[in-house]
């Protein structure tokens, strides 16, 4: 039988559709009446129908991609197919249009479908935090790899499943919220129909649209393939889940070898890539400093007006492979603070190595201002132009904690601490220390360019939030 997609609501295909086109034709449209070029209303018209067409055969507006994560890439290679697609039909044409005009309609068009893409994430969000647009999902898996899986989807809401039962392998008692709707046996069945029955059972009976399986030695080759089988026959679909973790979609290549279906896991970024990171972030760090001259400047007098003490607050802190270095930010504390910390220690509103207090009583007037927008880390900026710290990275620890490190928490010192970084976007103090980790490592795994440039774009947002600035 077929299953009916849920989760998305239906305008959203005709939206995007209907904005691309406006969003193309518009600034195309007004820039040719601007310098009263003939045929604007032609140019519009076929512009707005090439970046339609181009959007659509590139896959933009399918179920899955609509409201999704992630566009800031394949909007600018759709962007560029554009460009190519409108310089070959001028030239099959032999139109004599100002081509001076193409840039500036091209930003235009490219802003209009971002807002577009980023109001349709925004909606999709809320509306999975609300319990709508999302579907119903049986996980099937030994009972240890249940209580992973369950309990990471159950964790976050900007993804689209809701797990409405789970189907343990063997007689364990997975410990989750999610009943127990169906048991399999741990030994290869016999018949088909020993797997399939209970399963098709408990999808019929949970009106599951997706199931998951935990692949592991109990179910895999053979017996996870006949379990496709029967899935498949009824029109559900199966996701495999590999048991790999916090590895973006672009490092992982799926093939086929010998018949057994691979994955393929390219390393992070690295050689010419981090060369690049390295000058690009000297460069923006020198820029910066010019631009905030006069923010520096007025806030070194308004600390030294407030409070007795120095004006900078100097740390050493752990980088790259452990190296230490002194970071400079604006003092904030009272010039004792250091000495009044080990009294304070029982107070750590932190579950982790880091201390943290929302009303630290060390705090002055103008530090509360300063950290509550982040201006305190400015003086950060001289860090990484002298190749301490990168502008995006992990956030710089102190010996102590590196100290108590254990050997996962270590990998954070594989790239530069960064000015800013997913701990920073993410909530910052506000994140346990585990959240503080994982998002560290994640970036560690996955960073790149495009990756540094959303995070440097989303955190002056979460500096005028300053949720977790404290």
């Amino acid at each position: 039988m077929r299953r009916r997609r849920r989760g998305k609501p239906g305008w959203y295909a005709p939206a995007a559709v209907a904005v691309d086109a406006v969003g193309a034709a518009v600034p195309v449209y007004a820039a040719y009446r601007l310098f009263d070029e003939a045929h604007a209303l032609w140019h519009a018209t076929a512009v707005a129908v090439a970046w339609v067409l181009v959007r659509a055969s590139r896959t933009r507006y399918t179920w899955r991609a609509l409201g999704e994560r992630g566009h800031a890439r394949p909007l600018l290679g759709d962007a560029m197919v554009l460009v190519g697609l409108l310089t070959l039909v001028k030239a099959a044409t032999r139109q004599d249009s100002p081509t001076h005009l193409v840039p500036s309609a091209l930003v235009a068009c490219l802003a209009v479908t971002a807002t577009c893409q980023t109001l349709t994430h925004r909606h999709l969000l809320a509306r999975r935090r609300d319990g709508r647009g999302v579907r119903r999902a049986l996980v099937i898996g030994e009972t240890s790899a249940l209580n992973g899986l369950v309990n990471r989807l159950s964790r976050r809401t900007d993804h689209e499943f809701v797990v409405v039962g789970v189907c343990p392998i063997g007689d364990g008692a997975p410990n989750l919220i999610a009943p127990v709707v169906s048991r399999l046996a741990r030994e290869l069945p016999a018949r088909l129909s020993d797997d399939s029955a209970p399963v098709l059972a408990a999808v019929r009976g949970q009106d599951v649209d997706l199931v998951f399986v935990v692949s592991g030695p109990t179910m895999a080759a053979e017996r996870l393939r006949r379990l496709s089988w029967a899935l498949h026959e009824d029109g559900c679909p199966l996701v495999v889940v590999p048991g790999l973790t916090e590895v973006v979609q672009r490092r992982v290549a799926v093939s086929t070898l010998a018949g057994l279906t691979t994955l393929h896991v390219t390393p992070p970024a690295r050689g010419a890539t981090l060369l690049v990171k390295g000058v690009l972030d000297r460069v923006g760090a020198a820029v910066l400093l010019v631009l905030f001259a006069p923010v520096l400047t007025a806030v070194a007098i308004a600390v030294r007006l407030d409070s007795p003490g120095t004006v900078l607050h100097r740390q050493v802190r752990v980088g790259h492979r452990g190296r230490h270095f002194t970071l400079a930010k604006f003092r904030t504390m009272v010039a004792d603070a250091e000495q009044l910390k080990h009294e304070l220690a029982m107070t750590n509103e932190h579950d982790g190595l880091m201390f943290k207090m929302r009303r630290d009583p060390r705090t002055t007037r103008v530090g509360q201002v300063l950290r509550r927008f982040s201006l305190d880390e400015l003086p950060q900026l001289v860090n990484v132009v002298q190749g301490h710290m990168s502008l995006v990275g992990p956030r710089p620890p102190l010996p102590e904690e590196v100290a108590q490190y254990n050997e996962v928490e270590l990998r954070r010192l594989s790239v530069k601490p960064g000015l800013t970084g997913l701990w920073q976007v993410s909530g910052r103090s506000d994140l346990s220390w585990d959240e503080t980790v994982t998002l560290d490592l994640h970036y560690v795994d996955n960073w790149s360019p495009t990756v540094d440039l959303g995070i440097l774009s989303r955190t002056l947002r979460a500096v005028v939030e300053g949720n977790g600035a404290y």
